[in-house]
């Protein structure tokens, strides 16, 4: 890659991660040219030049919103057998980045799906894409830990993807709404409990 080619990048990427903050921050209807501009003392002109339209740049918050959640969350925990080890893992991960990162900036799969739920289009589109996406995975991770023995034989995947998402949703209502000090430890608690109550 040439000097030239890498500043473009390196200037794409500080584009995204300043468009991300403000969507963490405003939500993602919140994301302009002129604004992510005026945050980083760009054109306006430049910024189109190298991300494109606003909704080119709204995509792009989401799909690195999503680059940077699962290499959090996910990507560590595949180091672990596959099973209850590595399903506890996720969990213990993704509470601590919510009450290290989501908590204090807010949660794009969160704030967008309330933002977005309404409307159709792109990207709405996206987003549904990059969640389903994560319940996928989390469904992978649980159906493993059925199959290994570590969690009963009728353990529904689906069901309990949805109550850990759940638990996710009150853990940022509670954190950053009624803004419980303890809220990540709750969810830990919880989580250890449901844990419990699907173990074979």
């Amino acid at each position: 890659m040439d000097a030239k080619t890498q500043k473009s990048e390196m200037t794409r990427a500080a584009i995204v991660g300043a468009a991300l903050d403000l969507a963490s921050a405003d939500g993602l209807e919140a994301i302009t040219l002129q604004a992510v501009a005026d945050r980083l003392g760009l054109s306006k002109s430049g910024v189109f030049s190298r991300i494109g339209s606003r909704e080119a740049l709204q995509k792009a918050v989401i799909e690195e919103f999503g680059r940077r959640f699962i290499a959090d969350v996910f990507v560590p925990a595949m180091q672990l057998p596959k099973g209850l080890p590595r399903l506890d893992a996720i969990m213990r991960r993704w509470i601590i980045r919510m009450r290290d990162v989501e908590v204090k900036s807010g949660c794009i799969y969160t704030a967008g799906a309330f933002e977005l739920d309404d409307r159709e289009g792109e990207l709405r589109d996206v987003l549904l894409q990059e969640v389903t996406r994560w319940r996928a995975a989390l469904r992978r991770t649980t159906q493993q830990a059925v199959d290994a023995g570590h969690l009963k034989a009728d353990t529904d995947p689906e069901q309990l993807v949805s109550e850990v998402s759940a638990l996710a949703m009150g853990l940022l209502h509670d954190a950053r709404f009624l803004r419980d000090q303890r809220a990540a430890e709750r969810a830990q608690a919880t989580w250890q409990r449901l844990k419990i109550s699907y173990q074979a």
